[in-house]
């Protein structure tokens, strides 16, 4: 396997969580990553350590408060390679267009389980009643959570899930200038929410390296092969190869 693009030693992973997920989702990723990258999820407001902050409603929006953050957590001139899935593509899309702008080295970014930047959902969530909107999203990824089942626990998540939906199925790009970095674009074999066509459809959103891959399951693939999505990326940039 040809490598895309080399990078520095030790680069951070960012990685950018979907739809109601939070960066604990990528915590296993750091003992996968085996030295590989240092990975550095991303913490949005809603969730976790920040459940009492409000969710964004807007990919863009988002994208610019958040940033910060992700440029205070890399190191001394530490290159950055990006993943993101299904919302997390596209928000990642927009952080890697302004991390650019900032001077910082982009080494790729891997979007998976999502259509093209500029395509939008054509079945939505968007403003069903809850118990529609709940049988909605589990269509979309294929599995329900059970913390939903919990009266609690589910009055917590709904919101985030809500706005995360709403922020992603209202997502326009900020710009229409391709990324000048390598792009990789990934789904589950059998994902009945987002096609081979339109996962290709990210070509068209950089002038570098493009890349189309599968894996065996769903849309939600990723949730049981983290180990061979990292190797898969590993493949696809490795530091070592001097490309």
């Amino acid at each position: 396997m040809t490598a895309m693009t080399a990078m520095t030693a030790t680069p951070a992973l960012v990685c950018v969580p979907f739809a109601g997920a939070g960066p604990s989702f990528f915590h296993p990723w750091r003992d996968l990553a085996a030295g590989r990258w240092r990975v550095l999820p991303v913490e949005l407001p809603g969730r976790e350590r920040r459940i009492l902050e409000t969710p964004y409603r807007n990919v863009v929006e988002s994208a610019l408060n958040c940033v910060d953050d992700v440029v205070a957590g890399l190191g001394d001139g530490e290159s950055v390679l990006l993943f993101g899935h299904s919302l997390g593509a596209v928000l990642g899309y927009e952080l890697a267009h302004l991390l650019l702008d900032r001077d910082i080295t982009v080494d790729g970014l891997v979007v998976s389980g999502s259509p093209g930047p500029w395509t939008q959902r054509e079945r939505r969530a968007t403003g069903l009643p809850d118990e529609e909107f709940l049988v909605r999203v589990e269509e979309f990824a294929g599995f329900r959570h059970e913390a939903l089942d919990h009266p609690e626990m589910r009055d917590l998540i709904l919101p985030v899930l809500r706005a995360d939906c709403e922020m992603h199925e209202n997502y326009v790009p900020s710009r229409d200038d391709p990324l000048p970095v390598p792009i990789c674009s990934v789904r589950g074999s059998s994902d009945g929410l987002v096609t081979a066509e339109e996962a290709q459809q990210w070509q068209k959103a950089t002038t570098e390296a493009f890349r189309y891959a599968e894996f065996p399951g769903d849309h939600m693939y990723l949730v049981d092969s983290a180990r061979e999505v990292l190797d898969f990326i590993a493949g696809e940039f490795d530091p070592t190869s001097g490309i």
